[in-house]
This record gives structure tokens, C-alpha cells and sequence, in this order.
């Protein structure tokens, strides 16, 4: 599948409302050949800062979010020997459920990342490869240590989402058949979520490191998948 199908089809499948804010890749391809580099690098600039600043915005966001959260928590368990023990189910089930949606958002975002930083490789090595300009290598450089490439704080959250959902709230024994039914529907339905973009992102990131011809410092190394014809039966 060409790139630029696969970049739609992935804005489609995550977020449409993010549509605008992903690399500009189809209209970045016809300029190739018809700019100096000096342009081309200004325009992935823009690119960049665009991506950039989406990213911050969203990671802002999860940040307070992230906080709240765990303001819930900490009240919850502080409420729990006042209140009675189906009300203190179901607030923890609540509460649950909000981590849960809470990391599969996050989770968007560093596949948002990825695809971001997938284009940029591909559009200069499609520059370098028709012209001969040799920009790549030094255009990736600035873009690693780009906050929505590094992306260090929303990692971090997510790695904490998904300790938080381990230690802090196993389902409790007592809870209702009714309301450990909903808990585990809502469980099922964002893993798939996230499931079938996670394996978006690798088979597409497979796809582009398979047709990567010179290894570099920043080149793309290959990407060899397990049992990679089931996982695109998803």
C-alpha cells in the first residue's frame, strides 16, 4: 500500500478530528523535484512545528488529566471506609473506566508520533532519491529530539495508566455481576481500539522499513514481525 493510502486510512481509523494535524504528505510529494532543498527543508519546517505544537497542546491535556485522575484515586480510596460498599464499587468502577479510555488516548497519541515521524523519513528519502541532495540525514537529526518524537511525559503516563489499572484497582470480588459485566466490556472494547491501531502502526512501520535499501545512523533498521499474515487478518 502506498504511504500516502495508508496515512489516510490511519487518520481515518484513529481520530478524524486530527485530521489537519498529521504531516502534509500528499502535498508535500508533488513539490519534490520542483524546489531547492533550502525550500523543501523550510517547508517540512512548518510541517514540523505543526506537529509539534499538536502534540504539546495534547500532551498539555493529558497531563491535567493525568493529575485529576489520580486525585480520584486517592479520594476514592480515602472515602472507602464512610461510604458503603456498593457505592464504593461503583465509584472505583467509574474511575476505572475513565483510566482505561484515558490510556487508549494516549496510546493514539504515540502512534500519531510514529506516523508523523514514518512520513517524514519517507518524503526525504523520496527528496534525496530524486534530486540527490542528501538532506536526510540532517533534517532527522533535529527531528529527534523534536518533543513529539521523543514524547517522554506520555510514555511515562502511559506506563503509569497501565500500573495504576494492575496494583491499584483489581476487580474487587464483591462487585455485581451487572456492574463487573460492564467493566469488562468497556476493558475489551478500548484494548481492541487500541489493539487494531497498535497493529496498524507496526505492520505500516514493517511495510516501510522492508523497502529501506542503506542502513545509516538514522536510517529506518528492519522491522520483522511474528506471525505478521495473522496480525493483518486485523
Amino acid at each position: 500500500m502506498k504511504f500516502g493510502k495508508w496515512l489516510k486510512r490511519q487518520i481515518e481509523q484513529s481520530l478524524p478530528a486530527w485530521k489537519d494535524e498529521f504531516l502534509s504528505y500528499n502535498e508535500l510529494k508533488p513539490v519534490i523535484g520542483a524546489v531547492s532543498p533550502a525550500e523543501f527543508v523550510a517547508r517540512l519546517d512548518v510541517e514540523i512545528e505543526k506537529i509539534n505544537a499538536f502534540f504539546i497542546e495534547q500532551e498539555e491535556f493529558f497531563i491535567i488529566t493525568h493529575r485529576e485522575l489520580q486525585g480520584a484515586i486517592r479520594s476514592a480510596l480515602e472515602r472507602k471506609p464512610a461510604v458503603p460498599a456498593s457505592a464504593h464499587e461503583a465509584e472505583i468502577a467509574a474511575i476505572r473506566r475513565e483510566i482505561v479510555n484515558f490510556h487508549g488516548e494516549m496510546v493514539l497519541l504515540l502512534n500519531y508520533s510514529s506516523v508523523n515521524y514514518i512520513g517524514l523519513a519517507k518524503i526525504l528519502k523520496k527528496y534525496d532519491k530524486r534530486t540527490g541532495a542528501g538532506i536526510r540525514l540532517a533534517v532527522i537529526e533535529t527531528v529527534l529530539v523534536q518533543p513529539f518524537f521523543t514524547a517522554e511525559a506520555v510514555s511515562l503516563m502511559v506506563r503509569e495508566c497501565e500500573a495504576m489499572m494492575e496494583a491499584v484497582f483489581p476487580t474487587a470480588p464483591g462487585e455485581g455481576q451487572a456492574a463487573a459485566r460492564r467493566d469488562r466490556e468497556a476493558l475489551v472494547a478500548a484494548e481492541q481500539r487500541i489493539f487494531r491501531n497498535t497493529v496498524s502502526a507496526l505492520l505500516a512501520m514493517q511495510d516501510v522499513r522492508s523497502g529501506s535499501s542503506t542502513r545509516g545512523r538514522h536510517s529506518l533498521p528492519p522491522l520483522n514481525l511474528p506471525d505478521s499474515d495473522w496480525l493483518r487478518s486485523f
